[in-house]
């Protein structure tokens, strides 16, 4: 098997959006390369998955401090 990672992954600049299932606490990341392609994803899995929408990455730090909870419109 081997030793799991020890250091932080770094994330690439752009995009952030995070999907879970509905009433879980962690969930997995998806990037995108502009805002565009951002809101095509978010349209995508908001029906049936909650959608936390982190915002802009900028040399590995997030320009918006708190995550926004996308909700349906």
């Amino acid at each position: 098997m081997g030793r799991p990672a020890t250091k932080p992954t770094k994330l690439k600049d752009g995009y952030y959006i995070e999907i879970r299932n509905k009433g879980a606490r962690s969930g997995i990341k998806l990037y995108s390369q502009n805002k565009l392609q951002m809101h095509r994803a978010i349209k995508m899995y908001e029906r049936s998955k909650e959608v936390l929408i982190l915002g802009e990455s900028v040399n590995g730090k997030f320009v918006d401090k708190e995550p926004k909870m996308h909700v349906v419109s």
